[in-house]
Formats: structure tokens, C-alpha cells, sequence
């Protein structure tokens, strides 16, 4: 905590893939990567997560749109969010639209530099960041199959697979996900999804449209990718 630095060996993960049902055996897409981090690893990780938790909890960062790893919010609360949104607009007669996303391997395309600059902006302790800091560079993964275990190489992106910290940090990254004020930003983790109601159905396309722009050129501009 002191010197603001992550041991390498705690930054070694090891890989066990797993086989998606009913996928092709032969084709390494249809593996489940499945990430071992060393347990002291976690341990020092619970340490630093309480440290970052309290500050966004004081400091009011974190979107009131985002329901997933926070105190007390969970799915059901989001979904209750969402279809109070739709009933209200039934109860005045309006008709209510939604478009769902889906980021694409959200967790481990973390744009880790982008990361980094949006912990200081968030004015962060210096020691926090430092730490974050150590704690994503130069990780490095093998996998292991049976009782072989591969070659080592460098993770370049991304948070932590199978971390403590790597939701809350991706949580943080994508925390500035702009909204606007005709639409409803519902958050959970990296699901995402807006609404528009109205009793105009062209009003709702136009307003989903508008706030769809303004997301497609945020994302690129934080180099995440959606799927199609």
C-alpha cells in the first residue's frame, strides 16, 4: 500500500477453459476461459476495493443508472425501475420503446490507459490510482489444459477475469455513458438499455435515435464495441 505496487506474481493468472454446451470441441471460440487468480492476490484486492468503495460512496461517483455491484441494488430492482417506466406510460396511454446493448467482451476490451484517466479524473487518492495502476500492468496469463500448462503472455487490455476488483472498476469506466432527457439510461453492469415513451411513435423513434448517436460516438471514443 505503501510503495503503491502489485507483486508480478500476483498478477499471474492461470486459464482453464471450459467447453460451451453443445459447441465445437475443435474451435477455440467454444471455450468458456475461466481465470485463477492467487488467493493472497484476493485477499490484498478486498483490502484495496473497501478503500475505493467508501470514496465513491462518499463522493456520490458512481451514475444512479447503474444498479450492478452496488450496496443493496441488484437485477430485480432494475427491472422493477424499468417496468414501473412502461406501466406509468400505460396508465397516461403512451407507448413506450427500448433499445438493448450488448458490449462486446465488455470486461477484458477495457481500454486500460482510458481507465486510468478516469480514476484521476474522478480526483481518486493518488494512492489508489498508483496502486490500479501497478495492479493492471503487465499481467500475464498460461493456460492450463489437463496437466499442461502454456506459455506465458502479456494481457494488454481489459480488467482482471475472476478479480474482486475488475467489476467495480468496469463499473467506473464505464461511468459517463451519456443520457439525455426525453430517455430512460438503465444500467446493470455492461446491459445496457433506453427507453422513450410517448404517444407518438415517431417521437419515441426520434428520441432513441438521437440518444443512440450520442452513445455510438461516446463508445468510440472510449474504444468499446458493441454487438450488432
Amino acid at each position: 500500500m505503501k510503495f503503491g505496487h502489485i507483486p508480478t506474481k500476483w498478477k499471474t493468472a492461470t486459464i482453464i477453459p471450459i467447453l460451451k454446451p453443445g459447441k465445437d470441441p475443435t474451435d477455440p471460440v467454444s471455450y468458456r476461459p475461466i481465470s485463477l487468480l492467487p488467493s493472497i492476490s484476493k485477499i490484498a484486492e478486498h483490502i484495496i476495493l473497501s478503500r475505493l468503495n467508501d470514496f465513491l460512496e462518499e463522493n456520490n461517483i458512481l451514475i444512479p443508472d447503474q444498479f450492478g455491484f452496488r450496496k443493496n441494488l441488484s437485477t430485480t430492482h432494475q427491472l422493477l425501475r424499468v417496468t414501473e417506466y412502461i406501466q406509468e406510460g400505460l396508465n397516461n396511454k403512451l407507448k413506450t420503446g427500448a433499445v438493448f446493448f450488448d458490449i462486446q467482451k465488455a470486461f477484458d476490451r477495457v481500454w486500460q490507459d482510458g481507465l486510468i484517466h478516469k480514476l484521476i479524473n474522478y480526483n481518486t487518492p493518488h494512492y489508489l490510482v498508483k496502486i490500479f495502476h501497478s495492479y493492471l500492468s503487465n499481467r500475464i496469463f498460461a493456460v492450463r489444459v489437463n496437466n499442461e500448462l502454456s506459455h506465458t503472455k502479456i494481457i494488454k487490455a481489459g480488467v482482471a477475469q475472476g478479480s474482486k476488483s475488475g467489476p467495480i472498476l468496469f463499473a467506473l469506466y464505464i461511468n459517463g455513458m451519456p443520457k439525455q432527457h426525453n430517455t430512460l439510461l438503465s444500467i446493470f453492469a455492461d446491459d445496457t438499455a433506453i427507453l422513450a415513451r410517448n404517444k407518438n411513435h415517431n417521437y419515441i423513434h426520434l428520441a432513441l435515435n438521437k440518444h443512440l448517436k450520442k452513445l455510438e460516438d461516446w463508445f468510440a471514443k472510449w474504444k468499446i464495441q458493441i454487438n450488432a
